[in-house]
């Protein structure tokens, strides 16, 4: 029997709400399956740690993260961080630079029940997550970014052999476990040589995946056949900016953002985060839609499960994944899926339908990265 150990960082706005559905959701998952253990470890940050320490990521947080499998992160509030605190990295993008999380993994599929403009989809957009034109995480020291001049900012976006391909080789493996197509996503026509190395170094990863059909698009058409025919894609891979664009718009085509899920996965552990932000005007008012949280720990699962060959965490995932489905497909739902569930209910809802589940039933988890 193994035992995890994860963090769980509640964050700002809403976070804590999202994150504790998230953990009893998991929490109850484990129970049904059996066969593994989890030990959580709360940890601070955001407001709450700005108060506390004094900065919104202390180095006790990172300290404590580094003997942890992974964790659960909740959206956080930066725009109401005190100056001194917003001139540093947020605490999502500090956690992907310093545990170089550099695969940021984000499916979007249609549910039953849930009106959307893309019902069919079931696809996963495979971000690069370290550099590109994020001036935060494209440099050793300092950002990319500065003002010479106070009419003038130039904003440096990088871009490396070494990263592209090793989320080329990420998105290439997803796609094998998939239904074996790959989109590269860049916009080499303007940004020739930046995203050109993008593109050339996805394709030589590729041609390793003979069985892989492959296919490009600059990254404005792109947006335009997602909205038009998203149900043709599979894997996408692309750069930080644009992957980051896209999921936005494909977790509202599938009917909501708080649909949306992701980890954001190194080497040696990942951290389960919602795609949507901290939603400060609805926190406290049990209104928040908790499905990008919860299947985010699902995903979370998926991947601990991969790593140490883990067929109960395999189960774990599946029938939460499960259980969000039936959910969603009796009816219940939140504000922003048109019901008047609030976010205590719906995740009563869905530990109930853990509860009633097929703890080794294999349904929509093999799409849930």
């Amino acid at each position: 029997m193994m035992t995890y150990r994860l963090g769980i960082l509640a964050g700002d706005g809403i976070g804590p709400e999202i994150v504790r559905a998230a953990r009893a959701v998991l929490d109850a998952a484990v129970k049904r399956v059996g066969n593994l253990t989890l030990v959580w470890e709360p940890l601070t940050m955001g407001l709450a740690a700005i108060e506390q320490y004094g900065m919104a990521l202390p180095d006790e947080t990172k300290t404590a993260l580094a003997g942890c499998h992974g964790w659960l992160l909740g959206p956080h509030d930066s725009a109401s961080y005190p100056a001194s605190e917003r001139e540093r990295r947020n605490p999502s993008g500090e956690l992907r630079h310093h545990f170089d999380l550099y695969a940021n993994i984000r499916p979007a599929r249609g549910w039953p029940g849930v009106a959307a403009v893309a019902p069919h989809a079931d696809l996963v957009i495979v971000r690069e997550n370290t550099e590109g034109f994020y001036p935060d995480r494209n440099m050793y020291a300092g950002v990319g970014e500065w003002m010479p001049t106070p009419d003038m900012a130039i904003s440096v976006g990088v871009f490396t052999r070494r990263a592209a391909r090793r989320i080329a080789l990420v998105a290439c493996q997803l796609a094998m476990g998939r239904r074996r197509r790959l989109t590269i996503v860049h916009k080499v026509n303007v940004i020739r040589l930046g995203t050109g190395l993008f593109l050339e170094e996805c394709r030589a990863v590729a041609t390793s995946y003979p069985d892989l059909a492959i296919d490009d698009y600059h990254i404005d058409a792109m947006a335009a056949h997602l909205v038009r025919r998203a149900a043709d894609f599979d894997v996408i891979v692309t750069t930080n900016m644009f992957g980051d664009i896209l999921s936005d718009l494909t977790g509202e085509l599938i009917g909501s953002l708080g649909l949306a899920p992701s980890i954001n996965a190194g080497e040696d552990r990942a951290m389960a985060q919602a795609a949507h932000g901290s939603a400060p005007d609805i926190a406290g008012q049990d209104r928040a839609n908790p499905v990008g949280m919860i299947l985010s720990a699902a995903q979370l699962c998926r991947w601990l499960a991969d790593k140490y060959d883990d067929p109960a965490l395999h189960n774990v995932a599946a029938l939460m994944v499960g259980a969000v489905e039936r959910t969603l497909a009796a009816g219940t739902r939140t504000a922003d899926l048109g019901g008047d569930a609030g976010t205590q209910a719906f995740t009563a809802a869905v530990v109930a339908q853990v509860a009633a589940g097929n703890a080794g039933g294999v349904g929509h988890e093999a799409v849930m990265v």
